[in-house]
C-alpha cells in the first residue's frame, strides 16, 4: 500500500519488533500498544511472542509484573492455561500483592480442576491484604465471592456462606455476594433468613436478594414484581443494541405459512424443565408451528431429554459459547417469530440476548414462577388459578392462559415399587412427606409441620435429604417444637425413575409456603400421592393449588394454613378418608387437565398465533413498568415484617395506605393497579 501522508507510520513487522524487545529498545507503552493491536486483530500468537522476548531481555524493568500479567491472559486467550499459570506465578514473585494476577490465577486453577488450590490462592491474598487500602479492596472482595461461589458449587455451604458475608461487610452496596449468601441460607434452612449487622443493614440483604430467592421468602407479588424490574435494570441493564434493527412481525395470519417458535432455555436437558417441556415439543403440530430450540446451558452429551428434543425440533442450536449479541443475532437471522423464554431469572439465564429483542414477541412461560418486569417481554402464559383476573395487576407482561400451566411427559419411566422398609421407612404409620429443595422450607412452614405431628402422634414426616449439617439442624428445630427427631427421615437422592416409584409409599404430600411444590407435585399426583396446599397471591405461592385442580381433586386445597393444618391432622386420624381421594386421581388420571398434553401443545399453538395476529396489527402490549421504583421503595418497608400468610384484602389496603403517604409527600403518575 502506498501513502503520500508522511504521519502515517508503516506497521513493524514482528521480526522489527522481536529485535526491538531483544535490543531493549521497545518501550513499556510501546510493548503494550504492539500487543493490543495485534490481539485485536486476532494475531494473539504473535503477541505472546512479542511479550516472551520483551520478558527474557528486559528482566530488571520496574513493571516486569504487569507485562508477565498481560502475557499470562494472552496465553489464557491461546488456550495455553499451564503457560498462563507460569506467567501468573512470575508476576506474584515480582509483586505479591498484585491483585488480578491472583484473582485470574485462582480462576486458572479451578479451570483446571484444582478447586482446592484455586481456593488456598485466594484466602491467601485476603489474608495478606488484612489492612484494607483502596488498590486492593476490588479484588479482595473478588477473591472472597469467588470462594463463596467455588465452595458452594463443592458444597461446602457453611464455608461458602463464611466467606460471602465477609464480602458482604466489605462492600454491603454490591449484591452480588448478598444474593448468593442469602440463597445459601434458605438451602440450609438457617432461621430467620436474613440477619442483620452493624456493617450490613436489612434494607441492604433485601435489595441483594435474588427474585427468585424473594419467591421463597414471602408472599408479596407487587414487591417481586418491583424487585423483578429492579434486577432486569441490574442484570441486563441497557446493552448496546444500535447494531439491531427492530424485527417486524411478517404477514404470516391467513397465509398457509407455518409461525416460527423459538425456545431458549438453559435447561433443555435432565432437567425439571426439560422433562416438562419434551413431550410438548413433540407434539406440536409441524403443520402450524415451526420449533427452534436455543440451548444456552452447560455441555449435555448423551443426556437423553436432550436427546428427545432434538429428534423432535425443526432446528436446536447450541448458543452457549456465543456471546449475547452474538446469539441474538443468530435468532434475528433464523426470522423467529416468536421467542419463548423459558429461563426468567433462574441458574444459566441469558436475559440479555431478550434485550436485543432478537424477535417481534417475547414470552415468558414455563421456566420461572413469576413476572419478569422487563421492558422487552410482551407475554406471560400461566393459568387461572395462578393468575386470576384480579391478580394481573401483579404482572408487567400480558396474561395469556392455558389449562394448567404445567406440562409432564406421559412417557417418563417409573421403576419398580419398592418397600417401605428399602425405602427407609417404618411400616403401619402415617407418612407426611414433602420433596421440595430445602430452600422452599422456610421457619413458618415448619411449624405448621411440628404442630401435625403434635396432633397425629406415631406420624413421620419424609423429607429430601440436604447435607449432614441441614438434616441435624431439621431434627434439632423438631426436638424444639417437642417433637422427636427420630420423626423426621430423609430420603437420600435416586436416580428419576426410582424417585418417582418411591414417593408412591408416602400418605400425604405436604406443600410448602410461600414457595410451592411446581413439578414435584406433579409427579406426586402422578403417581397416586395426594398433594395439600393453600394458595396464596404469588405465582409461586398458586401454583401448587393449580396442579392439584387440574388433578381433578379440589378438596386437597385448603383456605389457609390453619385449613391446611386441621386437614393434615384430620386425614392422619382417617387415613380411610384419603382411599377415596387415591381412588378419585386414578379414575380421572388419563382424562384430567394435568395430563391432556396433546390439549396443552394445542393451545400454546392457539396462543402463538393470536400474539402474532396481535402483532401484525401492532398491538403487541407494552409491558406496563408504571412507578415500579415507588412500588419498590414501598415493597422493601413492608416486606420487612415478612407475614407469612395475609388476606388480599389487607394486603392490597397496605400498599394503597404507602402509595396515599407518597403521593401526598411528593406526586407521582396515576398509578392503575391498585385503583389509585
Amino acid at each position: 500500500m502506498v501513502t503520500n501522508d508522511a504521519s502515517v507510520q508503516p506497521v513493524p513487522s514482528l521480526a522489527g519488533i522481536l529485535e526491538l524487545a531483544r535490543t531493549q529498545r521497545l518501550s513499556f507503552n510501546e510493548l503494550f500498544q504492539f500487543a493490543e493491536s495485534r490481539s485485536a486483530a486476532g494475531a494473539m500468537f504473535e503477541a505472546a511472542e512479542v511479550y516472551k522476548a520483551w520478558i527474557a531481555f528486559n528482566d530488571s524493568h520496574p513493571f516486569l509484573h504487569l507485562v508477565y500479567f498481560n502475557y499470562s491472559v494472552t496465553l489464557r486467550q491461546l488456550g495455553d492455561v499451564a503457560g498462563s499459570i507460569h506467567a501468573l506465578r512470575a508476576c506474584l514473585k515480582l509483586e505479591p500483592r498484585f491483585g488480578p494476577a491472583h484473582i485470574n490465577l485462582g480462576r486458572a486453577l479451578e479451570d483446571s480442576g484444582i478447586a482446592t488450590g484455586a481456593i488456598l490462592q485466594w484466602r491467601n491474598f485476603i489474608e495478606m491484604t488484612g489492612e484494607i487500602t483502596a488498590d486492593v479492596l476490588t479484588h479482595r472482595l473478588l477473591a472472597l465471592q469467588h470462594v463463596g461461589r467455588v465452595m458452594e458449587n463443592a458444597g461446602l455451604l457453611e464455608e461458602a456462606e463464611t466467606a460471602l458475608w465477609q464480602a458482604m461487610e466489605l462492600r454491603p452496596d454490591k449484591t452480588e455476594a448478598g444474593q448468593h449468601w442469602s440463597a445459601l441460607r434458605q438451602r440450609q434452612c438457617k432461621w430467620p433468613t436474613l440477619v442483620p449487622s452493624d456493617h450490613v443493614s436489612m434494607r441492604q440483604q433485601i435489595d441483594a436478594m435474588s427474585p427468585l430467592a424473594l419467591a421463597c421468602f414471602s408472599d408479596d407479588p407487587l414487591f417481586q414484581l418491583a424487585k423483578a424490574y429492579r434486577y432486569n435494570k441490574s442484570f441486563v441493564g441497557r446493552p448496546d443494541t444500535s447494531g439491531f434493527s427492530r424485527k417486524v412481525a411478517k404477514q404470516k395470519t391467513g397465509t398457509g405459512q407455518r409461525l416460527r417458535v423459538g425456545y431458549v432455555s438453559s435447561d433443555l436437558r435432565d432437567h425439571a424443565v426439560g422433562f416438562a417441556l419434551r413431550e410438548v415439543l413433540e407434539l406440536h403440530d409441524k403443520n402450524r408451528v415451526e420449533v427452534y430450540a436455543y440451548y444456552c446451558g452447560e455441555p449435555a452429551e448423551g443426556d437423553a431429554t436432550q436427546l428427545r428434543m432434538k429428534a423432535a425440533v425443526d432446528c436446536w442450536r447450541d448458543i452457549a459459547a456465543l456471546g449475547d449479541a452474538e446469539a441474538a443475532r443468530q435468532i434475528a437471522d433464523d426470522d423467529i417469530d416468536i421467542l419463548v423464554d423459558v429461563n426468567g431469572y433462574t441458574k444459566h439465564a441469558r436475559t440479555k440476548i431478550l434485550a436485543y429483542r432478537p424477535a417481534p414477541v417475547v414470552v415468558n412461560f414455563c421456566g420461572y414462577p413469576g413476572t419478569m418486569g422487563s421492558p422487552f417481554h410482551h407475554y406471560i402464559i400461566a393459568d387461572e388459578h395462578i393468575i386470576p383476573p384480579e391478580n394481573e395487576i401483579y404482572y408487567s407482561e400480558k396474561v395469556l392462559r392455558v389449562a394448567c400451566s404445567q406440562p409432564i411427559d406421559r412417557k417418563r419411566v417409573i421403576a419398580e415399587r419398592p418397600t417401605r422398609a428399602e425405602a427407609g421407612l417404618p411400616e403401619a404409620v402415617f407418612v407426611f412427606a414433602c420433596f421440595n429443595g430445602t430452600q422452599k422450607i422456610t421457619q413458618e412452614t415448619f411449624a405448621y409441620w411440628m404442630t401435625i405431628l403434635l396432633a397425629a402422634p406415631g406420624s413421620v414426616l419424609w423429607l429430601l435429604a440436604g447435607n449432614d449439617d441441614v438434616d441435624h439442624r431439621l431434627r434439632q428445630a423438631a426436638e424444639n417444637a417437642g417433637v422427636a427427631a427420630d420423626r423426621l427421615i430423609f430420603a437420600p437422592k435416586a436416580p428419576n425413575a426410582k424417585h418417582l416409584a418411591r414417593i408412591q409409599l408416602a400418605d400425604l404430600f405436604l406443600d410448602t409456603f410461600p414457595y410451592g411444590a411446581h413439578s414435584t407435585a406433579a409427579d406426586a399426583l402422578t403417581v397416586g400421592l395426594p398433594v395439600l396446599t393453600f394458595p396464596g397471591k404469588s405465582f409461586a405461592a398458586r401454583f401448587c393449588h393449580s396442579i392439584v385442580a387440574a388433578a381433578g381433586v379440589p378438596e386437597l386445597i385448603c383456605s389457609g394454613p390453619q385449613a391446611y393444618i386441621e386437614r393434615a391432622i384430620g386425614f392422619a386420624n382417617d387415613p380411610e378418608s384419603l382411599g377415596k381421594i387415591r381412588e378419585s386421581l386414578r379414575a380421572k388420571r388419563e382424562a384430567c387437565a394435568l395430563r391432556d398434553i396433546p390439549a396443552l401443545a394445542s393451545r400454546l399453538e392457539e396462543l402463538f398465533w393470536q400474539m402474532q395476529a396481535e402483532c401484525e396489527r401492532g398491538e403487541t402490549p407494552v409491558p406496563d413498568l408504571s412507578n415500579l421504583d415507588i412500588y419498590y421503595d414501598i415493597g422493601v418497608e413492608l416486606v420487612q415484617d415478612n407475614i407469612a400468610f395475609s388476606d388480599d384484602r389487607v394486603y392490597r389496603q397496605a400498599y394503597r395506605n404507602k402509595l396515599t403517604e407518597w403521593h401526598n409527600y411528593a406526586p407521582f403518575p396515576h398509578d392503575s393497579r391498585l385503583g389509585g
